[in-house]
C-alpha cells in the first residue's frame, strides 16, 4: 500500500478546499410581461405569469 510521505498541514488542506463551498448566483431572467427579475422556470410574483400564460391572480396594490 502506498502511504503519504508527510502529513498535509491544516493550512495546506484548507487552502486546497477553500473554493469548494462558494455558490453560484441563480439564473435571473426578466419577466416578458412586466420586466421584473425572477428566477428562471418560476412564476413571476409581480404579475403572476409563467411561460406567457396567466397562472396566478395578483392584487396590484401599487396601482390603487
Amino acid at each position: 500500500m502506498i502511504a503519504p510521505k508527510k502529513k498535509v498541514s491544516k493550512q495546506r488542506k484548507h487552502k486546497r478546499r477553500s473554493s469548494v463551498w462558494k455558490l453560484d448566483m441563480p439564473g435571473m431572467v426578466q419577466c416578458p410581461k412586466c420586466g421584473e427579475y425572477v428566477l428562471s422556470h418560476r412564476v413571476c410574483k409581480a404579475c403572476g405569469s409563467y411561460n406567457g400564460k396567466q397562472v396566478l391572480k395578483v392584487n396590484n396594490e401599487e396601482a390603487k
